[in-house]
């Protein structure tokens, strides 16, 4: 009897780019550049605008007829040296803040960009794995 033997190739999916549905995608792109000294790199006539990171994947923005409505199944989660002047910050440049929150040894703020998607915002010598 022949032995059969299987080979399985191992199959990896990389994170390349968060795409967010808005109205205006250009202007929206370039809050978020100016917010994580990323840099637009494709325009695309404003209907899909992608900005590169400095690190990470990159984040890019569909122009939509009309956003979707009710909870966002996805949201950023960001991370800064300093929690709570990165917050404010972020309010200058034109972001809401929608509630500071907390749990034993981690403390996030939620926040709204221009264009109401929800972003989470954390210090970075924080544990978020346990």
């Amino acid at each position: 009897m022949s032995e059969v033997v299987v080979t399985v190739l191992a199959m990896a999916l990389t994170l390349g780019m968060v795409t967010i549905d808005t109205l205006d995608a250009r202007a929206l792109a370039q809050w978020w550049a100016a917010q994580t000294a990323g840099r637009v790199v494709q325009e695309n006539d404003g209907w899909f605008v992608v900005v590169q990171l400095p690190t990470g994947p990159m984040l890019a923005f569909q122009k939509v007829d009309q956003p979707a409505g009710g909870k966002a199944r996805l949201h950023l989660d960001l991370v800064a040296s300093d929690l709570d002047a990165e917050v404010a910050r972020l309010i200058g440049a034109g972001a809401s803040k929608i509630a500071d929150q907390e749990m034993p040894g981690f403390r996030w703020t939620t926040m709204a960009d221009p264009d109401g998607n929800v972003f989470d915002v954390s210090g970075e010598a924080q544990d978020v794995l346990g």
